[in-house]
């Protein structure tokens, strides 16, 4: 049955040959969606071999600034991790602009697999038993015709055995895409856009959340979300966040 299954994709392949989705070589027999010489140079962020990352440090301060302006409690440190560093010149932004925008749903979810293989081998991510993605606008959704932050939760969540809550978060005004915003323009873009489903929240008794999204670039999206299910839900409950993709400050 393998030989079988290996003479039907070379034939496949010699029809409709498959092209690295980095550097465009034509992939060989054994290689998925990378070239032997993309998979040697991927930029593994590592993130998930310690809580105390570029990401998770990025994000907890500006939990931490809206904690201090807002209410001046406690709050729990949140994990965070990403599969790769993305860089605007490197051809490894294909794989997440692939799975925005050119309904690239197998590489998508191929990678999606990848991140849920490195971040569920760390401890501090093993009691996760909540998935949530980003929302996205309604319209939005309906022009692109799916989520792509559900894709990669779907993958996460299967992986894991944890639950995942597709429309637990509400993205209730349309904004701006946040690509070409600066810093404080982004925190501004998305605040106040999203809310909580409370009918199925209130379904909802989670331990550890944790908050998907394809890119984390100034995490002021992470940010907005993670505050909503934090006045919701108390500050019993963990919030982590997971991307495909990290902007690197540096």
């Amino acid at each position: 049955m393998d030989n079988l299954k290996y003479y039907l994709s070379a034939l496949t392949d010699i029809a409709l040959p498959r092209c690295c989705i980095v550097c465009g070589r034509e992939l060989g027999i054994r290689e998925s969606h990378l070239c032997i010489y993309c998979s040697a140079d991927f930029p593994f962020t590592r993130f998930w071999i310690s809580t105390h990352n570029e990401m998770a440090d990025r994000l907890n301060l500006m939990i931490g600034k809206d904690m201090e302006e807002n209410s001046g409690k406690f709050e729990r440190y949140s994990f965070a991790a990403a599969l790769f560093f993305y860089h605007g010149e490197a051809g490894y932004k294909k794989i997440p602009q692939g799975l925005k925008y050119r309904k690239r749903i197998g590489e998508g979810r191929y990678f999606s697999r990848m991140l849920a293989d490195k971040i569920f081998s760390a401890e501090w991510f093993r009691d996760v038993d909540m998935v949530v993605p980003v929302p996205l606008h309604w319209k939005r959704r309906w022009k692109r015709g799916y989520n792509q932050a559900e894709i990669i939760a779907e993958e996460l969540a299967g992986n894991k055995k944890a639950e995942l809550c597709r429309n637990l978060l509400l993205r209730g005004r349309y904004t701006a895409t946040q690509t070409r915003l600066a810093v404080e323009d982004k925190k501004t873009n998305v605040s106040g856009a999203f809310s909580i489903n409370e009918r199925i929240a209130s379904r909802c008794s989670p331990s550890h959340i944790l908050l998907v999204d394809d890119v984390f670039t100034t995490g002021a999206t992470m940010n907005a979300c993670h505050r909503v299910l934090r006045n919701y839900f108390g500050r019993q409950v963990r919030i982590s966040a997971v991307t495909l993709g990290f902007v690197s400050s540096g």
